[in-house]
């Protein structure tokens, strides 16, 4: 893809064969540049991109160690709560039952 392009009377001044040879110096150089750009920007984007991934994967890992952490104190919490309430169950249907069972051998 041609990017230098001279204007006509740049052709007419110079002549149409060392202007052309110009051109297609300048575009040569522009495409050179620019496949040295596209490999430098490979590289560094190769490097960011390893960079992004290892942080991603300590963030990973921090996220999982929090998670695990968190599950065990909601379960310590639940296995207290659990207890708690089997107490208080117990309170309250212990005295229903000996209603119940002195209704029964009530004369």
């Amino acid at each position: 893809m041609p990017v230098a392009k001279l204007s006509r009377n740049f052709y007419e001044k110079f002549g149409d064969e060392l202007t052309d040879e110009l051109v297609n110096c300048l575009n040569t150089i522009e495409s050179s540049y620019r496949l040295e750009l596209r490999d430098l920007f490979d590289a560094h984007f190769g490097r960011f991109e390893a960079r992004l991934e290892h942080r991603i994967a300590d963030l990973r890992g921090e996220l999982r160690a929090e998670i695990h952490k968190e599950i065990g104190s909601v379960r310590a919490e639940i296995g207290a709560f659990r207890a708690e309430l089997i107490k208080w169950m117990f309170a309250f249907w212990v005295p229903v039952a000996l209603a119940v069972i002195g209704l029964y051998f009530k004369p």
